[in-house]
């Protein structure tokens, strides 16, 4: 399956680094590059991109409005939140628009094409220090408890992988730990996301943090 993704920056040099980057995957097609948030909006509504990453400060209309004005019209649209900025306000305002995750620009090649596959699968995906700080937000108002929460019975690999999921890692880098392959990654957090009952990569690292810990 070919993942259609939507590149909004208005700096030439980041659009054409991560076109570039995109385009060693077979599997990722460039629909369109935006150069400000009312551009991506037209070119969302006129490609209907299964993955857009969206700079936040553009000038005019900026990546937060045309977050809203394109989930609006394309709710199924995964909009991942790349920038600069990444601080606890941007980062808030992003998921409250509707992004499905928020990455810095300085992440690693592989992190970003890590991402993108997993914003069109339906994750939820963050830098590491990104996702520990939202994991950090669950634990901190989470009700208390009188005892430790009682998971259900993993394997050791599948331990290993919660552990280095809940520190943050994406896939290709736990597989690179554990000298595994990212196919068998994913076929590990699949199996512990229907062993948990968690629906997605947040509140399994938070499980693993809480079971782990």
């Amino acid at each position: 399956m070919t993942v259609r993704v939507l590149i909004a920056d208005d700096q030439q040099l980041v659009r054409a680094g991560v076109r570039m980057l995109c385009e060693t995957a077979a599997d990722l097609e460039v629909v369109g590059e935006a150069t400000g948030g009312a551009d991506a909006v037209r070119l969302a509504a006129r490609t209907g991109p299964d993955v857009i990453l969206m700079d936040l400060r553009m000038p005019g209309t900026d990546g937060i409005q045309a977050a809203q004005q394109i989930l609006a019209a394309r709710p199924a649209t995964r909009i991942v939140a790349l920038t600069t900025f990444d601080d606890d306000e941007n980062l808030y305002r992003a998921l409250q628009a509707g992004m499905c995750g928020f990455l810095v620009k300085d992440s690693h090649p592989t992190q970003l094409l890590d991402a993108i596959h997993r914003a069109a699968d339906g994750d939820p995906v963050f830098s590491p220090d990104v996702l520990r700080r939202v994991i950090g937000t669950a634990l901190t108002n989470r009700p208390p408890t009188t005892s430790t929460p009682r998971g259900p019975e993993l394997t050791p690999r599948e331990r290993e992988v919660l552990a280095l999921l809940a520190d943050g890692l994406p896939n290709a880098e736990i597989g690179a730990r554990l000298n595994m392959g990212v196919t068998t990654v994913k076929t590990h957090v699949t199996n512990l996301m229907a062993k948990t009952g968690a629906d997605n990569r947040v509140r399994l690292a938070v499980h693993g943090l809480r079971t782990l810990g």
